[in-house]
Order: C-alpha cells, then structure tokens, then sequence
C-alpha cells in the first residue's frame, strides 16, 4: 500500500437478472484469494448500492484504516492501521456474538511498519514489512514475507520472499486461484514511480517477476493490485491520471492474452471520491467488495462492482 504520496510511507429482480449475467462473463468463479469459502461473517448492517463504513469502532476509527483479509474459516479478518508513526496489523475474530477487540497477531514486529495481509491457498499469511532480510540488509525498504498456521493462534517464523523482493518497496500482494502472485514494486526498469507486476507460479516456486506493461502502468504510481477470478480482471490504485475523481482513483483492465492487459479504466464515481481510494480487496466468498478511501475501510456489494466495469467495457 502506498498513500497520500509519501505522507505515511492506503435489489431488484431486473439487477439479480443482470448480476447472474455478470458473474458468466466475468468468471468469477474463484475469489483473489485463491479458494473459496461459503462461512464468511458479515457483521450488521449490511451495503447494498452504496458503500458503507466497515465496522466503526472495531476497524474504522479515528485514525488511518485500511485494507482487510479473511482468514480462510471466514471468522477473523485482519488489517493494517497507522500507530505511532508506523505501520501496525490487527486482526479481530468473531466470538459468536460480536467482534473481539483487534490485537496485534503474534508475528507482528512493532519494531517496524507492516500492512497488507492477504491469505494464500495453504493458508499462508503474506504481509509487507519494512523489517530487515538479516543482519548484514542495511537497505530501508519494504518487502514481501509470509508466515504459516502451525495450531491455533501460531505461526511460523516469518520468511521473506527472497525470489519475489528487490532492493527497493514492493507493496500489496494478490493471489489468483493458481497461485500467481501480483504486487506493486518501486524496483528499476518501470514505467513509473511504482508499477504492477506478476510473480508466475509453477513447479512449488514463484519465477523472476515479470512488469504488467504500459497499458495498465503510468509515468506516476501504479499500485495495490486485486486480481479477479482466473486471472480475468485487474483492479488497481493509480493517482493523478487525466481522468481521475480525486487524489488517486480504483482503476480496472481486462487480460487480452497472457502478456497483455486492456487500457486502464476508471471504476466510476460509485468508488472514487475527491481523495484517495486504494487497497481493493474482494470476500472470499465473492459478495462483498472492501476497498480503503482515505482514512477508512469500506465495503459494498460487489453486484455493482461486475455491474459496472461490465457497463463501462461494453461502452
């Protein structure tokens, strides 16, 4: 996640008609997450066409809010919050009755700033740290790293994506159902300040990432990466194109073919404001859509997430 520049170095019957339309010609079979789960908790009240704060007081507060991830038995999610001039992870689980209040989880490092969660398929946690590789890594950068479920509540030591990393800010991480990882990195050899690009997944190893191309990165900053279904749709942050709403707007491209992306759109005024909209992310059982606007986590039904790039590419 990248924010605010470098301030914080992120129905009807016709619409159900419709939406079963969408979800055909997008494929959204499975969710970024990789799998699929059906018990997801959603907590009281629920959005329909227009977004809504996500949990006042548990998740969005009075300080700077974003991004979630479910855990695989849909009962915990977990999310980053500025804390002291650093990046923090929370995660709150759901007790039956209500939401518990968020704690750190147990791999958390406050000695450094770390956000972005995302859940793979094996139930592996990946994260952004600013944390050190080792002793002798003096470079000040973030990095991607995971940890795994060993028993409830613990985790493995924390490994850093060696093959994924460079010396420079990789940022926000998304799974497709095969295993492909996407992000955003600050690395050489660009378009921009910060682009998109994808780490293909095969034979149990992620290969040298590989740039998503100029028609979905800009001179300026690309960044929090959401692939939807197989691999179909790109979701994505990006400030200051001609055709923002704001600060930074939500933008979607189609795959055309393995190494090629359609020209990036704006998702529209139902997501973008006159500030900063980053960090989308989709429910593993594909009903919500959450993404982060300035300083709060909101969630929307996702009906008029497919409704709408449907209405735009087929404009």
């Amino acid at each position: 996640m990248k924010i605010f520049g470098d301030k914080f170095k992120k129905k009807s019957t016709g619409l159900y008609l419709k939406v079963v339309i969408y979800f055909t010609l997008f494929g959204v079979i499975a969710s970024c997450w990789g799998y699929k789960t059906t018990n997801v908790v959603y907590p009281f009240p629920r959005p329909d066409s227009i977004s809504m704060q996500f949990l006042p007081g548990t998740v969005t507060s009075n300080v700077l809010d974003f991004n979630l991830a479910y855990s695989p038995d849909g009962k915990s999610f977990y999310f980053g919050r500025s804390e002291q001039g650093k990046w923090v992870l929370f995660v709150t689980t759901f007790d039956g009755n209500a939401w518990n209040k968020p704690v750190h989880p147990a791999f958390n490092d406050l000695r450094y700033s770390e956000a972005d969660p995302v859940f793979a398929q094996d139930g592996a946690l990946y994260f952004i740290s600013s944390r050190p590789r080792d002793q002798t890594d003096t470079i000040d950068d973030y990095d991607i790293w995971r940890v795994k479920p060993i028993d409830e509540g613990r985790w493995s030591e924390s490994e850093n994506m060696s093959a994924i990393n460079s010396d420079s800010n990789e940022f926000y991480i998304s799974f497709a159902p095969g295993g492909n990882l996407y992000f955003s990195s600050a690395r050489q050899g660009g378009y921009g300040e910060e682009d998109l690009y994808v780490s293909e997944y095969y034979d149990g190893k992620y290969g040298s990432p590989i740039n998503l191309g100029s028609s979905v990165n800009s001179k300026g900053s690309d960044h929090d990466p959401l692939i939807v279904g197989n691999e179909k749709y790109l979701i994505f942050s990006s400030p200051g194109r001609s055709d923002s709403y704001g600060q930074a707007d939500l933008y979607f491209s189609k795959r055309i073919n393995k190494s090629k992306w359609s020209s990036a759109g704006n998702l529209g005024k139902r997501f973008n404001t006159p500030t900063y909209e980053y960090c989308p992310y989709l429910s593993p059982d594909n009903k919500y859509f959450f993404y982060s606007s300035e300083y709060d986590v909101k969630w929307i039904n996702s009906d008029y997430l497919f409704k709408d790039m449907n209405d735009k590419e087929n404009k």
